[in-house]
C-alpha cells in the first residue's frame, strides 16, 4: 500500500493558484535549458522512501483543506550552497484535486497513509469544480462538502 506525504501549500489561495505557479516554474525553468521537471524542496529527508515512491502522492494543504496531490515521482537529496543537507521531491506536474478534508497548520510535511488520504474527485463533480474557490472554501467551512 502506497504512503503519502501531506503539506502546507503556503502562498497559495487556491488549486488555481498553485496550477498557475508550477506553469510558470515548468515555463522559466525550459527557457533556462533546464530539465522542465517540478520538485519542492524540502529540509527534511523523507525515511520511507520507497514506499513513498510506490504510488504515493504529495497532498497538498490549501487554506487549511487538503484539496489537491501531485504524484511522487522521485526523491533526491541534495546538499544546498550553505552546506545544508536537502532533497527535492519530484511530483508529476499534474494536479488531481480531491475531496476537501479540513487539516489544522504543521509545521513541515508529514506521512499520510493511504487509507487517510481524501479521495480523488472525478469529472462526475464537474459542477463542483465549476464554483469559484472563495464559494467552495466557505461551504467546506460550513461542512457542505
Amino acid at each position: 500500500m502506497a504512503l503519502n506525504l501531506i503539506k502546507l501549500c503556503v502562498g497559495c489561495d487556491s488549486v488555481e493558484d498553485l496550477e498557475e505557479w508550477i506553469a510558470f516554474r515548468l515555463d522559466e525553468r525550459r527557457r533556462a535549458g533546464e530539465p522542465a521537471e517540478q520538485f519542492h524542496t524540502t529540509r527534511m529527508m523523507p525515511t520511507r522512501g520507497n514506499e513513498l515512491l510506490d504510488g504515493g502522492s504529495l497532498y497538498w494543504v490549501i487554506k487549511a483543506q487538503v484539496q489537491c496531490r501531485q504524484r511522487l515521482l522521485d526523491i533526491r537529496p541534495f546538499i544546498d550552497s550553505e552546506g545544508i543537507s536537502r532533497c527535492h521531491l519530484i511530483l508529476a506536474p499534474a494536479v488531481v484535486r480531491t475531496e476537501w478534508q479540513p487539516r489544522r497548520a504543521f509545521q513541515g510535511w508529514r506521512y499520510l497513509k493511504q487509507p487517510d488520504a481524501p479521495a480523488d474527485i472525478g469529472t462526475s463533480h464537474a459542477e463542483l469544480m465549476a464554483m469559484p474557490p472563495k464559494l467552495r472554501r466557505e461551504l467546506a467551512e460550513l461542512g457542505l462538502l
